[in-house]
């Protein structure tokens, strides 16, 4: 399998160092959308979808006004998945499955971009999007971004232990090298999506951490903005604490198996870029 890795929503938040660690206040900092195209020989995967088009079109309805003022939303066409796997030399239909680690307004904006799609996620993650059951949930999802009644294949938490963690299941209709991997917190039911190159395993952890020095092995650490962020948007505070320190040592532990990485910081998506092996 051949794997791109896209960034599909460039994010601009104000605090500088206090959110991406690199010198200065004054500024705004970075953060992206990182998502996966996977080609598996008879069709396109894609592991969460940005923004999407329609956000580009119409930002307020589709995103939602505090979170475009919350994170400084960059809105480009030409950073959309569609634009991309067509830069690609790709076909955009081909995309017959989207895996979802989470249905956040940045991560499932771009499902409606491919409405004959079956979108993988887990069968909680789907309830608390298109039927919430409380405020909280009301005001985190976006109902615009599921109104074209997407083709939901969902997943309780059964399957086969995977690197130490448990409940992975095979996704239906899709290559056994491709799981879902439970990791609740960031909301009830976000999961990490793992990929097995050939040459090794990859896993999105999605906002099961924000930054890459989370995952240091020596001194993990977060800048201060950031760290107050994951906080305020946890849904469950004990499950996302500890799945961020099994992930801290999946990483520190197997870093010749599994490359680990998160939705929304750029260093690690410009370091799988160039170390991936059997990515692009």
């Amino acid at each position: 399998m051949k794997v791109h890795h896209l960034n599909c929503g460039t994010m601009r938040p104000a605090g500088g160092k206090l959110i991406d660690g690199e010198p200065g206040l004054l500024r705004r900092a970075e953060l992206v959308a990182h998502c996966l195209l996977i080609e598996t020989g008879d069709s396109l995967v894609l592991v969460d979808t940005g923004f999407g088009t329609q956000a580009v079109a119409r930002p307020r309805e589709w995103l939602g006004g505090f979170f475009l003022a919350a994170v400084g939303a960059r809105l480009e066409a030409a950073e959309t998945a569609v634009a991309q796997i067509k830069a690609l030399g790709l076909d955009p239909a081909d995309v017959r499955h989207v895996i979802a680690t989470h249905l956040d307004v940045d991560h499932a904006g771009g499902l409606a971009d491919f409405p004959n799609a079956v979108v993988h996620v887990r069968a909680e993650e789907q309830r608390s999007a298109t039927a919430p059951a409380n405020a909280a949930e009301k005001n985190r999802y976006r109902a615009a971004q599921f109104a074209h009644r997407p083709l939901w294949s969902t997943y309780e938490e059964t399957g086969e232990p995977w690197f130490g963690f448990d409940a992975v299941r095979a996704l239906k209709g899709l290559p056994e090298e491709i799981l879902l991997v439970p990791l609740p917190g960031h909301t009830r039911g976000h999961a990490g999506v793992a990929v097995d190159t050939g040459d090794g395993w990859l896993l999105h952890a999605g906002d099961a951490y924000f930054f890459h020095g989370q995952l240091d092995p020596v001194a993990p650490h977060c800048p201060p903005g950031l760290t107050a962020f994951q906080t305020l948007v946890q849904t469950v505070r004990g499950p996302r604490l500890e799945n961020l320190a099994r992930l801290h040592e999946l990483a520190r532990t197997h870093r010749d198996d599994v490359t680990v990485f998160s939705a929304h910081s750029p260093v690690e998506l410009a370091a799988v870029r160039r170390k991936s092996p059997g990515t692009e």
